[in-house]
């Protein structure tokens, strides 16, 4: 009798598809530049491509990636162009898709020690790894009482901070009772939206959040923070938390790191430090700097998949005292309940963020650091920031246009002397034509253009074209 029909895909065809897929891939890179940067459909215009129903019977491989190309491809806009200049990079490379896909070929789901060892192990180990190619602390080594592990973004890392910093200002009381206490928590007035969420999510509330002053470079003071929290005090609330910024969104500012650990110090706060962008520059001695006074801090997380050649999701959070974080986030049931978690030997990943799954994120991680080694990481850097120091010497050049903001490593933040309308209207135009992307934002309330250069395959030759684009739309601004 003939076997049933398994509708898998057969191994060969795997090798078959797969082979046209890496294709596809390599094509796609070789021609990114032929489409325009940021989509240009609209909104529905990919649905409505789509059919209505799902189909009853399986369809050959071929149509389904000539659908690809067709259907989708309109709809993307291109994250991996070397023309991409908007908010921060999402940057992805050779190794790390490689990684990512043995890593779905592998199918780890690496909740526990057990669940497979070197989901685990790896990780431990890259995530050390970093500690030394950073130059952090080594308090955040495994071998020490604190560690690193993969979250998907900063987002996720600061609300583990958050719910940590909770716990312990309870004595771990919330967790069992809710949240009896006032909370307050302080970031900046130029800190990511992620803190803002994880206020809301923990149950310390958006009213118990206090967005601290910042100068003139758009970083915290120090002195207007401890302000803050003597105030609080005073009206009977819990400073618990502090998070300070290494490269704000806006602006790339440079929060006062080793002054704000020392109020946190003295008030028994916890310091989180946001370096999800900037960070990744700390692999260059020379941009060390920015992260002064790191070692006093209580965790720190940077994004490998900004602008360290690994692609989304890639986020590294470290934490000083591990113990804290395992306490605030362990729940073991009996079914998963194992040999190697009760003798204590082993790390169990699941209890160092929210989700109890997770997949393989070190497995890219380690392939891009052995690809790249630090020789090629650091000189990738380097000229990215020699390129964005370029595009802001040329905009002082031009008296059409001022620099907004400092720009220490690789965002400038720009304008056009003629006003929001103008900027405006630059910033349209550049983007409808698929020429480049650029987003704003606003600092001391006016728009102002930021240009980020940190995608994987920026050239000089872009970075100049762009600027000559921005120059010709300038000129165009009477008509």
């Amino acid at each position: 009798m003939p076997e049933p029909k398994s509708f898998h895909m057969t191994p060969d065809e795997f090798r078959r598809h797969g082979r046209a897929v890496v294709d596809w891939i390599a094509d796609y890179y070789e021609r990114i530049e032929s489409f325009p940067v940021l989509s240009q459909v609209s909104p529905g215009d990919v649905r409505a491509s789509l059919p209505s129903h799902p189909p009853e019977v399986g369809e050959a491989f071929d149509g389904i990636l000539a659908d690809l190309e067709k259907l989708i491809l309109p709809g993307i806009t291109h994250w991996q162009s070397p023309n991409f200049f908007a908010y921060f990079p999402a940057n992805a490379s050779g190794p790390a898709i490689l990684g990512d896909l043995l890593s779905s070929g592998l199918g780890v789901q690496g909740m526990l020690w057990s669940t497979s060892p070197a989901c685990t192990e790896l990780e431990t180990h890259v995530l050390d790894w970093l500690v030394e190619m950073l130059g952090l602390p080594k308090k955040f080594l495994s071998s020490a009482e604190g560690g690193g592990v993969i979250q998907d973004t900063a987002s996720s890392a600061v609300l583990c901070a958050l719910l940590a910093a909770r716990e312990r200002a309870t004595s771990f009381a919330s967790n069992r009772e809710g949240c009896a206490a006032k909370f307050a928590v302080y970031t900046s007035t130029q800190a990511h939206s992620s803190i803002e969420k994880s206020v809301k999510i923990s149950g310390v509330g958006s009213e118990n959040s206090r967005l601290i002053e910042v100068d003139e470079n758009f970083a915290m003071r120090p002195d207007a923070l401890l302000r803050q929290i003597e105030a609080d005090r005073q009206a009977g609330l819990t400073p618990c938390f502090v998070c300070a910024t290494v490269g704000t969104t806006s602006s790339n500012a440079m929060d006062p790191i080793r002054e704000i650990a020392c109020i946190c110090r003295e008030n028994k706060i916890w310091l989180h430090v946001d370096a999800a962008m900037s960070g990744t520059a700390a692999l260059c001695p020379e941009f060390r700097w920015i992260q002064d006074g790191v070692e006093f801090t209580d965790s720190y997380c940077f994004n490998p998949h900004k602008w360290m050649f690994t692609n989304f999701d890639c986020s590294c959070f470290y934490i000083a005292d591990r113990a804290t974080l395992i306490r605030t986030l362990s729940v073991l049931p009996e079914y998963l309940r194992n040999q190697a978690t009760e003798s204590g030997a082993v790390i169990d990943y699941r209890d160092w963020h929210i989700p109890l799954g997770r997949r393989f994120r070190s497995l890219k991680l380690w392939f891009v650091i052995r690809h790249y080694g630090m020789e090629g990481l650091q000189f990738h850097i380097r000229r990215h920031i020699e390129l964005a120091q370029q595009f802001a010497g040329w905009v002082k050049e031009d008296d059409r246009f001022e620099l907004a903001a400092p720009a220490p490593l690789n965002l400038v933040c720009f304008r056009h002397k003629s006003g929001d309308a103008a900027n405006q209207q630059i910033m349209d135009r550049l983007n409808s034509s698929g020429d480049l992307y650029l987003t704003h934002t606003k600092l001391n309330s006016v728009l102002t253009l930021r240009f980020c250069v940190g995608q994987t395959n920026t050239e000089a030759k872009h970075v100049m074209q762009a600027w000559k684009r921005i120059q010709e739309e300038a000129g165009n601004l009477r008509s």
